[in-house]
């Protein structure tokens, strides 16, 4: 008679389990990796500052935060913050908005969604604002205007040129009115600067849409956009939907932009900062070691 257990599987016991599984497990840091999002090629955490966080495979250039996006073009240690401190509250006591910006802050580190100061582009001065997109992609509320505005005023009474890195979604509908009122308060401040003889460079980056778009972001001496950044006032998707029409390929990226006279340049990042200390420049800036 055949075993009962003729086809039974043995259970093989591992070899010092308790050793094994009591010893120190080693561990693999997150974020060592990350994907591009055009390409999906693995990109090395490590390597991206030294391409300036654009992919090497295809040239995406991935979206970057306010302080990495001010490292790249301020020469080191000479960016001065100001405003530090100033944020924005709940003025409407709109539902839930206390919430998101808390968690705003904490997700970006900023008390707000710009960051303002004066620096140095290969040793000439200048006056910079760089918009945080983890920080409800560098929605336009109160404190975010009063800070783009302050920084315009305190560079016309210096002398100084301006500029402005924008990444936005648009006005915060949080705080309703208030909100939209920053496009007329900066739009001001621009002009004034302007008037006195002094330089904007607006430097566009995906994406820079709604009420910042339509105010700041386009009132510069001269625009330059990140290869393939989104710029408009709406959204495509919106504009589709609204006309009932499909949009023409690449609508509203800035190659099309630049095709309809809407920018002046599109400029790759890696040749950013050396593209802006020729521009200040040619208009008159010096530099001061």
């Amino acid at each position: 008679m055949l075993p009962r257990n003729l086809f039974r599987k043995p259970h093989n016991q591992l070899e010092d389990l308790e050793g094994a599984t009591s010893g120190h497990v080693p561990s693999v840091p997150d974020q060592l990796f990350s994907n591009c999002p055009s390409c999906r090629a693995m990109l090395a955490q490590d390597d991206l500052p030294a391409s300036c966080y654009v992919c090497p495979k295809c040239g995406h250039h991935l979206r970057l935060g306010a302080r990495k996006r001010l490292a790249l073009i301020c020469d080191p240690d000479s960016f001065q913050e100001m405003d530090a401190g100033l944020a924005g509250g709940n003025p409407l006591d709109f539902p839930d908005y206390a919430d998101k910006l808390d968690k705003a802050r904490k997700a970006s580190g900023e008390a707000e969604g710009v960051i303002t100061g004066i620096g140095k582009v290969d040793g000439i001065s200048a006056a910079l604002f760089a918009m945080e997109p983890a920080f409800m992609m560098g929605s336009m509320g109160a404190a975010v205007g009063e800070k783009i505005t302050r920084l315009f005023e305190a560079a016309t009474r210096q002398g100084l040129p301006v500029v402005g890195f924008t990444v936005s979604g648009g006005a915060r509908m949080q705080e309703g009115m208030i909100s939209l009122m920053q496009m007329a308060k900066t739009s001001g401040a621009v002009g004034r600067h302007g008037q006195a003889g002094l330089l904007y460079l607006a430097v566009l980056t995906d994406p820079t849409t709604g009420g910042v778009m339509a105010s700041f972001a386009m009132e510069g001496d001269i625009t330059i956009a990140e290869p393939g950044a989104l710029v408009g006032f709406a959204g495509p998707r919106v504009i589709e939907q609204t006309i009932r029409q499909k949009l023409p390929q690449g609508f509203q990226r800035a190659e099309f932009l630049l095709e309809k006279g809407f920018v002046d340049l599109i400029c790759d990042r890696r040749q950013l900062r050396d593209t802006l200390a020729h521009l200040l420049r040619l208009h008159g800036g010096e530099a001061q070691r």
